[in-house]
């Protein structure tokens, strides 16, 4: 599964890395928004509302420098549910000349809201969605076909919870607590692009127009973690990204991002064949300090690569 990552990339490196054309703010943009008075929830709303509105036919009239700034979010090293993460996404803008998809750089709310939820209650429970099922889920099944995203991450975060507790995970009983953390990030350290879902759910109880009656959230896809051996495994511990954890993020290679972005890409059959596992041996992981257990806690120290796991944190 994934419910911890790290994402330290600016706007500007996503821009290049993805091809970004919208949504890259500008350097004194990225420099007000690191000012401790800077208030960024007001930009957020502007945000969710901008891309809803950017195929709306009825969506209010706004300036195309107003759609093209999110506001960056500053590095995360502990990226937790419902947190706002930027997603890259292919979609059109609205009033544009041309019906053609454009890549933009959002910041959405990780866990997902189902349109048709009657309240976002449950988001913090729909941060991963099944690579085997997400065609066929009623929550995920519509914006599988038609909004499909990427989450940029440096890497994430998983609990190493012992072989016992592992097994009770995969017949779906209770788990007991999680135990040594370890960050698991691409060997040749290249960014992490996790397949990933976005949906609009709207505010019954807002009236039309209030800035905060449209949500756009996202959900990350997983899918069995790798049981072949790790490109750089840890000097002690686990040897395979499975003997930590039986899911792993699905991790798209460049080849997929513009086919997996493509909204016009519909056909379910084909869609599902962009899910399967990336190529073996890409992975490192290694232990890092139970500091990022509590989400309070952020930095680039959570990354602090360990010479072996902590003390009497396994079992």
């Amino acid at each position: 599964m994934c419910g911890r990552y790290a994402a330290s990339r600016g706007p500007e490196d996503l821009a290049g890395i993805f091809g970004i054309e919208v949504g890259v703010p500008s350097a004194q943009e990225s420099q007000e928004s690191q000012e401790p008075n800077a208030s960024r929830e007001s930009q957020e709303t502007h945000d969710s509302q901008e891309l809803h509105d950017s195929q709306e036919p009825q969506g209010s009239q706004k300036s195309q420098e107003a759609r093209e700034d999110p506001g960056p979010l500053v590095p995360d090293y502990n990226v937790a549910p419902t947190k706002e993460v930027l997603v890259v996404l292919d979609r059109p803008l609205k009033d544009a000349a041309s019906p053609r998809p454009v890549r933009q750089l959002r910041r959405l709310r990780w866990g997902l809201v189902p349109s048709w939820s009657r309240s976002p209650e449950g988001a913090a429970r729909m941060i991963n969605a099944r690579a085997e099922t997400v065609h066929e889920k009623p929550a995920y099944r519509q914006a599988f076909a038609t909004r499909r995203c990427i989450l940029p991450a440096d890497g994430y975060y998983e609990w190493d919870t012992g072989r016992e507790e592992r097994e009770l995970e995969v017949e779906g009983r209770r788990k007991r607590a999680r135990k040594q953390p370890y960050f698991v990030t691409p060997a040749d350290g290249s960014v992490f692009a996790m397949a990933g879902l976005y949906e609009f759910w709207r505010d019954p109880t807002l009236p039309d127009g209030h800035p905060r009656s449209w949500w756009v959230t996202c959900s990350v896809i997983t899918t069995e973690a790798e049981t072949a051996p790790l490109a750089v495994p840890p000097q002690e511990g686990p040897r395979s990204l499975a003997d930590i954890h039986p899911r792993m993020p699905l991790m798209l290679t460049p080849d997929r991002w513009d086919a997996w972005l493509d909204p016009r890409h519909t056909d379910t059959a084909e869609l599902r064949e962009l899910l399967a596992p990336p190529p073996e041996g890409l992975m490192r992981a290694y232990p890092v300090g139970t500091a990022v257990s509590n989400v309070r806690n952020n930095g680039p120290e959570l990354l602090k690569e360990l010479s072996g796991p902590e003390e009497g944190t396994l079992f």
